[in-house]
């Protein structure tokens, strides 16, 4: 029987101090996914989703006190979370809806996160890079990986990525970056692809 997002959540652990709490975590990061797929983006935007649907949000989760959080308490909790550790409970929900086929494409790309580059005018920009794998049969991206490009390349991340996710049997798209003779082996090795 596959397993709801809300149970993956509920396995993360809560850094927060006991003292004080008046939500649980998993029910913020669930009020932070709703509202990020109604596009609402940032913190104030999130405490706006809450808002304007606290009636509904109050009727379906009937939270403890019947009391939502605001975005100060979003944004607390957020800064706390491993991103690591989210991404694996995204990637163990992720992996219950995948079936790939023989030969299937998917895709790696890394993209910029907006609004965090630092020392634009300089030659040494510091950024943080958000690597996905994609599917484009099904519309799913179920693997992600933070790069620091001032500590890391995407190269290693992407190749540790792919052999964490284990996929087999798939023919993946990637950047021209990724084509290098000394890269080759390794991404061949960790996906199981001879030619």
């Amino acid at each position: 029987m596959k397993k709801s997002i809300v149970d993956f959540l509920s396995e993360l652990p809560d850094e927060r101090r006991k003292a004080g709490q008046r939500h649980d975590q998993t029910f913020i990061i669930l009020l932070v996914l709703m509202s990020t797929m109604c596009n609402y983006h940032g913190y104030r935007a999130i405490g706006d989703f809450i808002n304007r649907n606290e009636k509904d949000l109050l009727h379906c989760f009937k939270p403890v006190k019947n009391r939502l959080p605001s975005f100060d308490t979003v944004r607390r909790v957020l800064q706390r979370l491993d991103f690591g550790s989210l991404s694996q409970c995204f990637y163990k929900w992720a992996s219950q809806h995948l079936d790939f086929t023989e030969q299937e494409w998917v895709q790696v790309d890394g993209k910029a996160i907006k609004g965090i580059i630092a020392d634009y005018n300089t030659d040494k920009q510091r950024f943080i890079n958000l690597v996905s794998i994609y599917s484009n049969r099904t519309g799913l991206v179920f693997g992600n990986a933070l790069v620091d490009n001032s500590k890391e390349s995407e190269i290693p991340v992407v190749q540790q990525l792919i052999s964490t996710l284990g996929i087999k049997g798939v023919t993946f798209s990637l950047d021209a970056l990724h084509c290098q003779k000394k890269r080759q082996q390794s991404l061949l090795e960790a996906t199981m692809i001879t030619s």
